[in-house]
């Protein structure tokens, strides 16, 4: 039987660094299963799911992940997770917020807080922040997608979200 994992690794951007984390897996004969990668700033970022069938896989992994440290200088962290769960979407609509405005502190602590008040599950969520092509002033993009549960309809969430708008002084627009 298959044990499921999530890895996070990260570190200074370059060339190669996926080869490098994606090695581990590959030959420890893990599957890969699902990636999210990006850069921050100078530094590349990894979320990996994986599976393997090898009993003591999270041992191996630990002692791989500190030799990519010292070797690579990749910091890597492994965690076991449970089977997966069915895809329960009975009782949700799924929507995408995209919320813009002057970058401030905020925006992502008050808006999350909402949806979760809301019981909103976000799904993703990917943000950026950069100078406006008109006065240079750094303008703040989110997009959200959340998980809405099927009590809550669209213009009733699109009214309640229109407060954190106001507060917060950005436009928040539920795409879908």
């Amino acid at each position: 039987m298959s044990s499921r994992f999530i890895m996070t690794a990260f570190g200074r951007d370059r060339v190669g660094i996926v080869a490098d984390v994606t090695r581990l897996l590959y030959e420890n004969d893990c599957n890969l299963e699902d990636t999210n990668m990006t850069i921050l700033a100078d530094e590349f970022s990894l979320n990996l799911l994986f599976s393997s069938r090898q009993g003591n896989i999270e041992d191996v992994l630990s002692g791989e992940c500190r030799r990519l440290e010292l070797e690579k200088g990749i910091s890597a962290f492994v965690r076991p997770i449970g089977p997966r769960a069915s895809a329960a979407s009975n009782g949700f609509t799924s929507h995408t917020l995209h919320i813009e405005g002057l970058d401030q502190a905020g925006i992502v602590y008050k808006t999350s807080r909402f949806l979760a008040e809301k019981d909103i599950n976000i799904m993703h969520l990917n943000s950026s922040a950069k100078p406006s092509p008109e006065s240079g002033a750094p303008l703040y993009n989110m997009d959200i997608h959340v998980q809405v549960p099927s009590d809550l309809g669209r213009e009733q969430m699109e009214e309640k979200l229109n407060a954190v708008a106001d507060e917060l002084q950005v436009d928040i627009t539920v795409v879908q």
